[in-house]
């Protein structure tokens, strides 16, 4: 079984925790203020794009994201962001400050925004917090359901399907924008969730809020042969017979499911 990430530290709970700052990002010419030309909701959230993205769908309320993010105050003070660690952090859109929850919904796979959020949106005041209207810009990496929505489709995989001469059937859910695929020996990024065929959820990266990294050729066989088939950006769902999966020894037993994004071909 691929390494399971147990420890639950999610980096937004109520609201967006401190980051370590090791250098600062150049603060916006329009931080003071949403310029004309932004977009506002009836909330009072203002947005404006600033790098277009190539998916087509928009995340759920309730889904787990990945991105990347600064934030700051309307004097320009950066009090928050993910480059300065230079790694993408995972978290359920519900789980955030309701200027993000609200925001980020607006956006598809691959697109920058900068939000101006409202106290009222973001920390109301909090002690402890940054105070007044905030700015972020947000890049949104990909997006998943989340695990608990176990697939209609479970059981069986559907006539359109795709079936791999060792048995293992599969089907695209999302597109991805990459061009190579990862080979037996790659190390890969990933975003997934395993299910058995009675519907029940028994492994997941989103519910620890972090992606999960390992060697391709580590992993039960359904997966090593699986992944091999994915491009970056790409979300597909595996039925994985018990001879390609863990072969009646445990921890689960029989065919498995799995929804698995590839974020990165490391």
């Amino acid at each position: 079984m691929m390494a399971k990430i147990i420890a639950l530290a999610f980096l937004f709970s109520a609201a967006l925790a401190p980051a370590q700052k090791t250098k600062i990002i150049p603060t916006p010419a329009d931080v003071a203020e949403a310029p004309a030309d932004a977009t506002k909701t009836a909330s009072g959230l203002a947005s404006k794009v600033i790098e277009p993205g190539t998916g087509k769908t928009h995340p759920a309320r309730t889904d787990g994201v990945t991105v990347e993010y600064t934030g700051w105050t309307t004097d320009g003070k950066m009090f928050d962001s993910s480059l300065t660690t230079g790694k993408a952090v995972t978290f359920p859109l519900d789980k955030v400050i309701a200027g993000w929850t609200e925001g980020v919904q607006l956006m598809v796979a691959g697109e920058t925004r900068r939000f101006w959020i409202p106290e009222s949106l973001a920390y109301k005041g909090k002690e402890g917090r940054p105070q007044g209207t905030l700015v972020f810009d947000v890049k949104l990496i990909s997006f998943n359901e989340t695990p608990s929505q176990t697939p209609t489709d479970f059981r069986n995989p559907p006539s359109s399907a795709r079936r791999t001469p060792s048995g293992l059937s599969y089907q695209v859910l999302r597109p991805g924008s990459g061009k190579r695929h990862p080979t037996e020996l790659s190390n890969v990024t990933v975003q997934y969730s395993g299910w058995t065929t009675d519907g029940k959820l028994f492994d997941s990266s989103l519910a620890t809020g972090k992606p999960a990294t390992f060697s391709l050729g580590r992993v039960i066989a359904g997966w090593t042969e699986g992944v091999q088939l994915m491009v970056e950006g790409e979300r597909v769902r595996f039925w994985i017979p018990e001879s390609l999966a863990y072969k009646g020894q445990g921890p689960v037993y029989g065919d498995l499911v799995f929804d698995i994004e590839l974020i990165k071909i490391n």
